[in-house]
């Protein structure tokens, strides 16, 4: 499900009701707990978190004219996703995201690369992400992309 949006606000207004209120919480949540360097956008049909050109002038390797993507929020048909580039490229963020989310959330944490996936009616660990939002600076990322681990985009042509 992508929706047509130009602002995160007119994203949140397109969502079903099932959806408003989790993702409308995790916005809030990556908004007070990212680096205060990031810009937020739309990109890629989803409310994204990127590092801003005057910042990173070389941008996203996939597209220069893109902002190098750090974080995006996203309602799918069957969930709600929270891409987060670093826990595809810093192993030791991954290591201790899954390692966290085993000991405070019941259930199989549903997870891609970068994608944490919430299903209907699942329990969002929110002080979980706000803690995941807090733990990668934008120099620790741009260090690690710099050195030759570039964040490729998903099948589906997603970060």
């Amino acid at each position: 499900m992508q929706i047509q949006a130009n602002t995160p606000e007119e994203y949140l207004a397109a969502l079903p009701d099932h959806q408003c209120e989790s993702v409308t919480r995790l916005r809030e949540i990556l908004r007070a707990n990212l680096p205060s360097e990031l810009e937020e956008t739309m990109a890629y049909g989803m409310i994204t978190y990127v590092v801003p050109h005057a910042i990173y002038p070389p941008g996203y390797h996939v597209d220069p004219r893109q902002a190098l993507p750090f974080v995006s929020l996203a309602a799918q048909k069957n969930h709600i996703a929270l891409y987060h580039m670093a826990l595809y490229a810093l192993p030791e963020q991954l290591d201790w995201f899954t390692a966290a989310y085993a000991d405070r959330v019941p259930g199989k944490l549903n997870m891609g690369k970068s994608c944490i996936r919430f299903k209907p009616r699942q329990t969002i660990p929110y002080d979980l992400i706000a803690e995941l939002c807090r733990r990668v600076s934008v120099a620790e990322y741009l260090a690690t992309y710099e050195a030759g681990k570039p964040i490729k985009p998903s099948r589906d042509g997603q970060p």
